[in-house]
């Protein structure tokens, strides 16, 4: 592919169907495309596409009040084509609403080979800048078409005014099959007068909790406004069943569910603004964005642009958090590292052998921040629930938290004060004592280094479950709690053993025996998880 000048060989336009198009149909066949590079991921342009200026009416009057323009746009992609398409729209004055719809051809491939998959959203005339101001939707490959105009819009798309000037369609091919993608994109304009303005309700930052405490909340979660099929209201009534204080919207790559959720928030449960910023390169949580606040996706780690992200994240008070990141899935896999992350994702809805792996990633990345005196990574868990029959709050975050407002949260997940749960059943509570002190989850006791320091976890809600006590060295001890699910294990050891102690609560295996970490074999060493902590640290005293 090339990466500068122009480049025709990746995108090969048909000629259009000019069906009732007239002048806007005229040389489409022979556009000219230019593959931008930069700090973003490359882009095809495709020469303009024009209307009717309002004063183009009969005798220069302006079109009629709701009266409609449609122009289409045929093309054709080959595999390799760039990760964004743009289709620029000249968009005249006197517009009230723009709407756009597209296709594209499905052709049998062979087992294992990609087919096709195309996403589509839009910029208006402030351009297509990474990370600039002309963002107006995403709706990725979950709808055919989309409207926007000045009071409402598409959910994913911004409602607003469509202004004159040069608005880019924008296709993301981000699955070519070999025999390359035919699409068609319609762009429907209706002009006369904008109409009221869209009001956003925004959500407050704080509810009323409970003072210092623990508060339990699923950090991703989508609705209708990117590819899930719930709406926000159901979504909100799904957190009150799960038992939940708080939950953060994540809809993909838009920030257009921010200003609706006011409606839903309460006293009793905080709704926290977020993303999940759906790269080539992996998927990441922006986790608690002032409302309205949107986070680019249009990279990949090779473009050297993601910390320029994360950092606008940071600035605004959130977290970066990977998301899935052993994810199968075309694109998931996360590419960027952990330098800038805040925590990371490793249980993502029901327990699969990709959180094993996660865990044992996070795991390793704990010995690391040991080893070299660097930060540690907290983990995390959430439900990841697009709708039916997805769990809201399967599994969720339980965070010690000054108050229940988005900074407090903010901060106690930043430091690793909380633990995992696969719903509000279960309860825990984990200790580290010795050497006349106290640590609990995400903190650190120091003590004499061969002190004796008792690890001890409290649970409920487990019935059979297999508790471990892992360290740097690996599982440490076992124990299983009885038919009630409710039971205290406590277990030795001292700070010249085990820099850290973390703790999980396994359901039974399918055979309903409680599993062994420390044997090898074919199979799954433990049954899912039912809860699994942040490590409490132990340092040795005068080090």
């Amino acid at each position: 592919m090339c990466l500068d000048g122009h480049c025709e060989h990746n995108v090969k336009p048909l000629e259009p169907d000019t069906a009732g198009v007239g002048d806007a149909g005229a040389g489409l066949g022979r556009r000219r495309l230019l593959l931008a590079g930069g700090a973003g991921a490359a882009a095809l342009t495709l020469a303009p596409v024009s209307f009717a200026r309002a004063s183009d009416g009969p005798a220069g009057a302006p079109p009629a009040n709701g009266s409609e323009a449609t122009r289409t746009i045929t093309g054709f992609l080959e595999t390799g084509v760039a990760d964004f398409v743009h289709l620029p729209v000249e968009v005249p004055r006197g517009v009230r609403k723009i709407a756009v719809s597209y296709s594209y051809d499905r052709p049998s491939v062979p087992s294992g080979v990609p087919g096709n998959s195309c996403d589509i959203g839009v910029f208006d005339e402030r351009g297509t800048a990474l990370g600039g101001r002309g963002f107006r939707g995403w709706s990725g490959g979950f709808r055919a078409s989309f409207e926007i105009g000045a009071g409402e819009a598409t959910p994913g798309y911004l409602p607003g005014p469509v202004n004159p000037g040069t608005w880019n369609i924008v296709l993301g091919p981000y699955q070519v099959a070999p025999q390359g993608m035919n699409y068609r994109v319609e762009v429907t304009l209706t002009y006369g007068e904008r109409g009221p303005a869209f009001v956003p309700h925004h959500p407050p930052q704080r509810a009323k909790g409970r003072g210092r405490d623990w508060y339990r909340g699923d950090c991703h979660l989508h609705t209708v406004h990117s590819d899930g099929k719930r709406l926000p209201a159901e979504v909100a009534a799904g957190a009150r069943a799960a038992g939940l204080d708080f939950m953060v919207s994540t809809d993909h790559n838009t920030s257009s569910s921010h200003a609706v959720w006011g409606e839903h928030a309460g006293p009793d449960l905080l709704i926290i603004p977020g993303e999940e910023v759906t790269t080539r390169n992996g998927h990441w949580l922006a986790l608690g964005l002032p409302a309205g606040e949107w986070v680019d996706w249009r990279y990949r780690s090779r473009d050297d642009a993601f910390d320029r992200f994360a950092r606008q994240v940071h600035r605004n008070g959130g977290l970066v958090v990977p998301a899935h990141m052993y994810c199968a899935y075309v694109a998931c896999q996360w590419k960027f590292g952990f330098e800038n992350a805040d925590a990371t994702e490793v249980w993502t809805g029901p327990w699969t052998y990709d959180d094993e792996h996660a865990v044992s990633t996070w795991d390793q990345k704990l010995g690391e921040a040991v080893r070299t005196g660097k930060r540690w990574l907290p983990a995390m868990g959430n439900s990841d629930a697009h709708s039916e029959p997805q769990v809201i709050g399967l599994p969720h975050n339980v965070v010690h938290a000054d108050d229940l407002a988005t900074d407090s949260l903010m901060k106690g997940i930043r430091e690793g004060r909380s633990w995992i749960a696969e719903s509000a059943s279960v309860e825990l509570a984990f200790t580290a004592t010795g050497g006349g002190g106290q640590a609990g989850v995400g903190e650190k006791l120091t003590v004499p280094a061969e002190a004796p320091v008792d690890i001890r976890l409290d649970v409920r809600g487990v019935p059979h479950g297999t508790v471990r006590f892992i360290t740097d060295e690996g599982q440490m001890h076992q124990e299983s709690v009885g038919a009630s699910g409710t039971g205290t294990v406590v277990w030795r050891t001292t700070a010249s053993l085990a820099a850290y102690v973390r703790a999980e609560v396994r359901h039974p295996m399918a055979d309903g025996s409680p599993g062994q970490g420390n044997t090898m074999g074919d199979a799954l060493l433990f049954g899912p998880m039912a809860a699994m902590t942040n490590p409490v640290f132990l340092e040795r005293k005068g080090r």
